[in-house]
C-alpha cells in the first residue's frame, strides 16, 4: 500500500476547522490537481467559485442549511456546471441536452475529489456541502452565475480541529457486481447495519441512532429537491 491509497482510506469529513489560512501556494496545488482530472471528450465543462467575501459567506452557510462551518473554513468552493464559456465560443452550442448535464456533473465531481484528495495529502480536510442546492436559486443570484452556468456543490477546505472516525461503508460484496447484476445479499446489508449501530454507538459527536437500512430507506421516502429540475431548465440545462 502508498500514500496515496493510505490518504484515500484514511478520509472523514471535516466540519471543523483552525483558524490557520491555507496559503496560497496550497491553493493552487490543490486546484491543479482539480484541473488535472479527466473531463469527457475535453470538454472542461466546470468552473470554480472561490467565496472569500464573508457576508457572502455568511449567506451561503444560511442557504445551506445552517452549516456553519460553510464561514469558518478556511477556503470555500463552489463547483458548477459551466457551458456559458461554450456558448460564447459558437453560440450554435446546445447545451440543453441532459447527457451535456450529466457530464458537467460527472466531471464537476471527479475534479472536486482531486481537489479534496490534494488537500488530504497535505495534512488539510475538508467537507462537501450539497445543502447549497437546498436554494440553488439563490446562491445562484448571490454568485452571479450566468446563463448555462449552474451551481451543483460546495466544498470546505482548512485545517482540521477534530479528528473524527472514519465511517464504515458498505462492504464491496454488495456493491461489486461481475458479469451481470447479482441480488441483493441481505445478510451482508444486515450485518452491515449492525456495524452502523456500532459505529454511531461509540462515534464521539453528532450521535444518530438507527440502522444505515432505516436511514437512507427514510430518506428516499419523500421529495429530494424537486425544483432541482425547473432552476437547471432556466439555466437551459437539462431540457431534452
Amino acid at each position: 500500500m502508498n500514500n496515496v491509497i493510505e490518504t484515500m482510506l484514511a478520509h472523514r469529513s471535516i466540519r471543523k476547522f483552525t483558524q490557520q489560512p491555507i496559503s496560497s501556494e496550497q491553493l493552487e496545488t490543490i486546484l491543479r490537481a482539480g484541473l488535472a482530472a479527466s473531463s469527457s471528450s475535453l470538454l472542461q465543462v466546470v468552473s470554480v467559485i472561490r467565496v472569500t467575501d464573508n457576508d457572502k459567506r455568511a449567506t451561503l452557510a444560511e442557504l445551506a442549511g445552517q452549516q456553519a462551518y460553510v464561514q469558518s473554513a478556511a477556503e470555500f468552493l463552489v463547483f458548477c456546471i459551466d457551458y456559458q464559456r461554450h456558448v460564447e465560443l459558437n453560440p450554435e452550442v446546445q447545451a440543453d441536452f441532459t447527457e451535456l448535464t450529466l457530464i458537467g456533473a460527472i466531471d464537476a465531481g471527479i475534479m472536486a475529489q482531486n481537489c479534496l484528495l490534494a488537500a488530504e495529502s497535505m495534512g488539510l480536510g475538508g467537507v462537501y456541502i450539497g445543502g447549497l442546492r437546498n436554494r440553488a436559486a439563490e446562491v445562484d443570484q448571490l454568485l452571479q452565475l450566468p446563463q448555462y452556468c449552474a451551481v451543483l456543490f460546495g466544498m470546505c477546505l482548512g485545517h482540521p480541529d477534530q479528528t473524527p472516525e472514519i465511517k464504515p461503508r458498505l462492504p464491496l460484496s454488495v456493491v461489486l457486481h461481475e458479469n451481470h447484476y447479482q441480488p441483493l445479499d441481505r445478510a451482508q446489508v444486515e450485518k452491515y447495519d449492525q456495524t452502523m449501530l456500532e459505529y454511531y454507538g461509540k462515534r464521539s459527536s453528532n450521535q444518530k441512532q438507527g440502522t444505515w437500512s432505516e436511514q437512507v430507506t427514510s430518506k428516499l421516502a419523500g421529495e429530494s429537491r424537486p425544483h432541482i429540475l425547473p432552476y437547471l431548465h432556466s439555466k437551459g440545462l437539462a431540457k431534452r
